[in-house]
């Protein structure tokens, strides 16, 4: 689908491609009933892959299994994959071949590939390639020791199946890697949003939302955990409905907010045609719903947009942006961008920039397009831009961002912001770091007084391109 990711705003476990996390091992508490076996995870790709790894983490641990950081010493490798970007299935490949040699010094072990990449290349990676034992689709997963039982008997093992009703809404997800602070909440699964640049579709099946009071169970058991901030994931959660719509994406927003004000309350991803003016009243109405939100534009051009079948158009996009900033001023709003999609033109190259400098995005992920096999665009039309003039019209789009980013960046200067401290900063131990509500990293002095977990209010006195530097008051 895309290529050449960049986004202008330092690495958060809330982030949407925290490129930080890619190709991370995930470890947990050794199991109370410990088989002797060992489990390896390593995560690509969403928040929604890392999510569903805290799944299957879940799942392995109620099997005996306990974690390590060394795949050569697991008994049980996992990859848990991304279909949406080449350069994320290549390393999955290039990792792979690592673990197949790994293999052949311990024979024993068994090869398995998760998630998106599983139902799509499942022949390859089974017969041709002969790189795994055991290929599960995101939908699968409850499926884990039967087909665990058949690797160990010397079959290889195979369950793509996608579900009209899998939401694994009562598994209790082990929080892998956390810092007991953020986390994530799966609210549904799946997309009916037929993307023409997008495998998600046909990877993670059709939409099904998740039953609400699973939800607010699970946000309120981390919040007493001692966890102050949820983010509810789903591939366009502003379409969540349960029960025919009894309770919208509004209504649940609402129903996670009031569990107490001390949880902050993060969303994503929403989608331009489905964003409605109540769940902007509702984040206007409740403090703890966090100021922020991801709206991929993917285009500023209608013809474009209407080729890559986003349903809404460039003057939608903008009237939603209108209606956000009117309805909360302070919110922050970042987004999608793809460049270089089929037969797009300089001028509507040229709309997409005159779109960004409107918007003024705080930040952004922008991506250079290529071709994804399966993929409605891959049918219909010719990847037919050089790529040359992609990459120079890639280096304007970031020239834009990234001067939108500093200027809404130093509109903050000299406010003072209620910040979560999630940290330490990467650089100094003697600073905290942690989040505003508008998704930016804030750096200031640590002291005693405070922890990671607390609440602070924070002046912001400068900023860098990609953080804001302030004290606590």
């Amino acid at each position: 689908m895309f290529d050449r990711p960049h986004n202008l705003k330092e690495s958060s476990d809330t982030q949407l491609h925290d490129e930080s996390r890619q190709g991370e091992a995930l470890m947990i508490e050794k199991p109370k009933q410990y088989s002797g076996r060992k489990l390896y995870i390593e995560s690509y790709g969403c928040a929604m892959n890392f999510a569903d790894s805290e799944i299957v983490a879940s799942l392995m641990l109620d099997m005996g299994f306990e974690t390590t950081p060394q795949y050569k010493e697991a008994d049980v490798i996992f990859i848990n994959t991304c279909s949406i970007r080449d350069n994320a299935e290549q390393r999955v490949r290039n990792r792979l071949r690592e673990f197949s040699a790994a293999k052949k010094k311990k024979p024993g072990m068994t090869i398995g590939v998760l998630g998106c990449m599983a139902e799509r290349l499942k022949s390859k990676f089974l017969e041709e390639e002969k790189l795994v034992d055991i290929v599960i689709g995101p939908d699968s997963y409850r499926d884990l020791p039967n087909l665990l039982s058949q690797a160990d008997e010397g079959m290889r093992a195979v369950n793509v199946l996608l579900s009209r009703e899998e939401t694994y809404a009562d598994i209790n997800p082990v929080r892998l890697n956390s810092n007991g602070i953020s986390a994530f909440v799966s609210i549904m699964r799946g997309c009916d949003n037929m993307c023409s640049f997008c495998v998600v579709p046909f990877t993670r099946g059709r939409e099904r939302s998740r039953d609400p009071e699973s939800i607010v169970r699970e946000a309120n058991e981390l919040f007493e955990q001692g966890y102050r901030e949820v983010t509810l994931l789903g591939q366009n959660v502003d379409s969540y409905k349960w029960e025919e719509g009894a309770v919208n994406f509004a209504q649940l927003l609402e129903l996670v907010a009031q569990i107490d004000p001390l949880l902050r309350v993060r969303f994503s991803t929403s989608h331009p045609k489905d964003i409605t003016d109540e769940v902007l009243h509702t984040m206007k109405k409740y403090e703890n719903i966090c100021n922020h939100i991801h709206l991929p534009v993917q285009s500023g051009n209608s013809r474009v947009l209407e080729l890559m079948n986003r349903t809404y158009t460039r003057e939608w996009y903008i009237e939603r942006i209108d209606t956000i900033k009117r309805l909360i001023p302070d919110c922050s709003i970042s987004t999608d961008i793809i460049i270089g999609f089929c037969t797009e033109t300089e001028e509507e190259h040229q709309e997409t920039l005159s779109l960004m400098e409107y918007a003024q995005f705080d930040f952004a992920y922008m991506y250079t397009y290529s071709e994804r096999p399966g993929t409605l665009a891959a049918k219909r039309f010719e990847d037919d831009i050089p790529e040359e003039v992609k990459v120079r019209r890639f280096n304007e789009i970031l020239k834009m961002q990234q001067t939108c980013s500093l200027n809404r960046l130093e509109q903050h200067i000299g406010k003072t912001h209620q910040i979560l401290i999630d940290g330490y900063s990467k650089k100094s131990d003697k600073d905290f770091s942690g989040k505003s509500e508008h998704n930016i990293t804030v750096v200031f002095p640590a002291n005693e007084n405070n922890k990671p977990g607390d609440y602070v209010n924070v002046e912001i006195v400068r900023c860098t391109p990609a953080t804001l530097i302030g004290q606590i008051i």
